[in-house]
């Protein structure tokens, strides 16, 4: 019997490691971004039936663990409030330095509101460049204004 989303995710990730499998790879058999799909297999996102039936097959999962995936998870991955992993912490590090930055500039030309998380896309690309590749992220959020009332 499984007890949480988590378990799923770790039964996702170790057969995975096990099958040799590409979250690109994964993604086109589900029919999602690999960005999407990454965050769905690793328990931040709710897969719909025909998908969670597709990464079953993929993952070797149970009908159990199947149903694990369309249920809406506890969102928010990290085990700490400032993450330990260096590739995260320096995304810790750029909303940091940058975060103010980035609400003046938002706030400058839309207006007062967020960008959302919800209404959201990412795209994560290799780019090259003579020096070393660079990692190219591009992040689009719908802006949603606060209301009076």
């Amino acid at each position: 019997m499984i007890s949480s989303r988590n378990e799923v995710t770790q039964m996702i990730v170790s057969a995975k490691v096990a099958k040799g499998l590409k979250w690109s790879d994964i993604a086109t058999r589900i029919g999602a971004s690999k960005e999407w799909t990454t965050a769905a297999c690793l328990g931040q996102m709710t897969f719909t039936k025909q998908q969670a039936e597709v990464a079953g097959e993929i993952f070797g999962l149970s009908d159990e663990a199947v149903a694990w995936l369309q249920i809406v998870p506890y969102k928010g991955s990290l085990a700490t409030a400032v993450p330990t992993d260096p590739l995260i912490y320096r995304w810790y590090e750029i909303v940091n330095v940058y975060g103010t930055t980035i609400k003046e500039l938002i706030h400058e030309e839309f207006g007062d509101g967020i960008m959302s998380a919800i209404d959201f896309s990412m795209d994560i690309q290799r780019e090259a460049d003579p020096k070393g590749d660079r990692v190219k992220v591009l992040l689009s959020g719908k802006f949603l204004p606060y209301k009076t009332y």
